[in-house]
């Protein structure tokens, strides 16, 4: 790893970012954070400054506001060397059934927004023949589901998207790697009855995202990915009796 190499990281105040953001800092990498609201990223950098002793740059990026993203992107000095996207709204299920305006929000957020926006990196780390694409996505995009399938159907558009552009980009020098969680304890999660045994921390899996750059797909944990390989090979006849 190159001391200058640099990462952007979006939606840069949530747990997973934040966590990542030290993980990377503490192996020498100069980061770029950008929030829609910049601001909330002071105590992160002045902490990370202090321990790590890199660069740190903050943005202002409201990731349903695509007419910003040339300028924003044109901003970036250097250009990183690596983009991790955490962004990533829950929303409320029950809600958003009922609440168009709720329901477009989250689509938007989770798949519209950050597919968009990592399009357009795509298109600069083409240009320049080299670069890590890094895309946060869910196991709740893995099968649609009664209790979360509009927030599902946002992550699986954006599964959907990252291996197209993994596809896209095999034969140019740039790694598209999907990130596959299952449960984290974070702030998105307070309040909902996780299982210990399925749930990580955003320290565990920012130290998984790092340490397995270059592949292509990651989950949290090897229980996840047995637990997923299961529920797609259930027949659809029995999947909606389940009502999960």
């Amino acid at each position: 790893m190159k001391p200058t190499e640099t990462l952007l990281v979006i939606g840069a105040t949530s747990d997973i970012a934040v966590s990542a953001a030290h993980q990377y800092a503490s192996n020498g990498y100069n980061l770029q954070l950008a929030a829609r609201n910049k601001d909330d990223l002071d105590s992160t950098i002045n902490d990370i400054k202090i321990r790590y002793r890199v660069k740190v740059s903050t943005f202002q990026l409201d990731i349903l506001d695509y007419e910003s993203f040339e300028k924003f992107i044109d901003s970036l000095n250097p250009l990183p060397d690596i983009i991790l996207c955490a962004v990533g709204f829950l929303g409320n299920q029950g809600h958003a059934q009922k609440d168009i305006f709720e329901s477009t929000k989250i689509i938007r957020t989770n798949f519209e927004g950050p597919s968009l926006f990592l399009n357009e990196m795509a298109n600069k780390f083409e240009e320049r023949g080299k670069g890590t694409i890094i895309g946060i996505s869910s196991v709740a995009g893995e099968r649609g589901r009664s209790s979360n399938y509009i927030y599902g159907s946002g992550k699986a558009g954006f599964t959907a998207f990252l291996s197209g552009l993994r596809n896209r980009l095999s034969k140019s020098g740039i790694n598209v790697m999907t990130v596959i969680p299952g449960y984290v304890d974070t702030r998105m999660t307070q309040g909902l009855n996780l299982p210990p045994l399925l749930t990580s921390s955003p320290k565990i899996l920012s130290y998984k995202i790092f340490t397995r750059m270059g592949h292509n797909v990651i989950y949290c944990s090897r229980r996840w990915y047995m637990i997923m390989f299961v529920i797609r090979l259930i027949p659809e006849s029995i999947f909606k009796k389940l009502n999960i």
